[in-house]
């Protein structure tokens, strides 16, 4: 007897759910997205393996439904579960960013809720970009209610294994607290950045030298403002006693600057730099990011088509290319982009085997 699985939402995240559940041979993946021609193209992309016409009917035969949907249309989508004549023992569950909200709203519910939160993503969105190897060694967190039994949070593990995640329990508020910290409040400041490069007037060249690391350093200022808008008034809360731990750490650096003594300037410099270098390299973290490989590159004619031509030999594809810096007579970085950290690896081992340049991670 196959295992009914539901996806609502059938974007990046839900189809890649729906392509890595399909591992299973005893499940069987429906599909359903409110634009209904997202929900057709899933079943001919064989993302799905069918797109009923109906969510209430969908949900009927359901053994788990996945709201792989923003968390405010998740919790209007729960609040209309109550009228779904849903299986008994069906299990729902979502991939909100987002658990406080979730959790309080599942209270209300009569059947097992799960929260969830797959932390992968991509530089590309949409159903055409899912990927069934999308959560690969990434962390999964599951959030389940103080009255969840344990064999069903164990049922829903099994399920999602097949993803190859990393997956975790934790408390949604626990949840919120570490992604507000790693996640959510580092948006912010990347945008603050930004609205100060924006300010600056006396000196409008500062943008084109922004060109390089701090372009790096404010990557994720290009996220979909929609979004960030949501899970900062949904993680609020923790977000604001973010700021202010920060607002803290400011008014002490900004005495130490003031009082201008190496001593202190240096143990705040060497103390983040030694607590930056113990962070993990490997593995996937609470934001989505790409696996940057630095190489030191004489700028000549045709160094970047050799270059990107020796990873297509090897069939190793790049996210993004870039050059920081590029004179002439001068070595210059060539910055590529992996979607993993394998990648990386094997185009560093691909360069050091066919080049005499010198490649490094940052």
């Amino acid at each position: 007897m196959k295992t009914e699985i539901l996806i609502i939402g059938l974007g990046l995240i839900g189809g890649s759910l729906a392509k890595a559940l399909q591992r299973h041979e005893g499940v069987h993946v429906s599909g359903y997205d409110a634009d209904a021609l997202t929900a057709r193209k899933a079943f001919k992309m064989g993302i799905t393996q069918s797109a009923p016409p109906s969510l209430e009917q969908a949900a009927a035969a359901a053994d788990v439904i996945i709201f792989a949907t923003p968390v405010g249309a998740t919790v209007k989508l729960m609040e209309q579960s109550k009228y779904w004549d849903l299986k008994e023992n069906v299990i729902l569950t979502d991939t909100g960013s987002t658990k406080a909200q979730i959790m309080e709203a599942a209270e209300k519910l009569d059947h097992t809720f799960i929260g969830g939160h797959p932390m992968a993503g991509s530089h590309k969105s949409g159903v055409e970009a899912a990927k069934e190897m999308l959560f690969e060694n990434a962390f999964y967190i599951l959030t389940p209610g103080k009255e969840t039994a344990e064999e069903e949070v164990d049922k829903l593990i099994a399920l999602l294994s097949v993803t190859k995640a990393k997956i975790k329990v934790l408390e949604a508020k626990e949840h919120d607290h570490m992604t507000a910290i790693v996640s959510h409040f580092p948006h912010l400041i990347a945008a603050a950045l930004v609205h100060q490069l924006d300010r600056e007037e006396q000196f409008p060249f500062a943008r084109q030298l922004a060109a390089g690391g701090f372009r790096d350093t404010t990557r994720i200022a290009s996220a979909n403002p929609d979004m960030w808008r949501d899970i900062t008034t949904q993680n609020n809360e923790m977000i604001v006693e973010q700021l202010d731990h920060w607002m803290d750490q400011m008014a002490h650096l900004r005495e130490i600057l003031q009082n201008n003594e190496p001593e202190p300037i240096h143990r705040f410099f060497a103390k983040a730099k030694k607590t930056r270098d113990e962070l993990p390299v490997a593995g996937h973290g609470a934001m989505y990011s790409v696996f940057d490989l630095y190489i030191d590159i004489p700028d000549v004619p045709g160094i970047i088509s050799e270059m990107t031509g020796y990873l297509a030999e090897a069939n190793i594809s790049i996210v993004n290319l870039r050059i920081l810096e590029t004179r002439e007579d001068v070595f210059g970085i060539l910055v590529l982009s992996f979607q993993t950290a394998q990648d990386r690896e094997s185009a560093q081992r691909v360069f050091s085997e066919r080049t005499a340049y010198d490649t490094y991670i940052s």
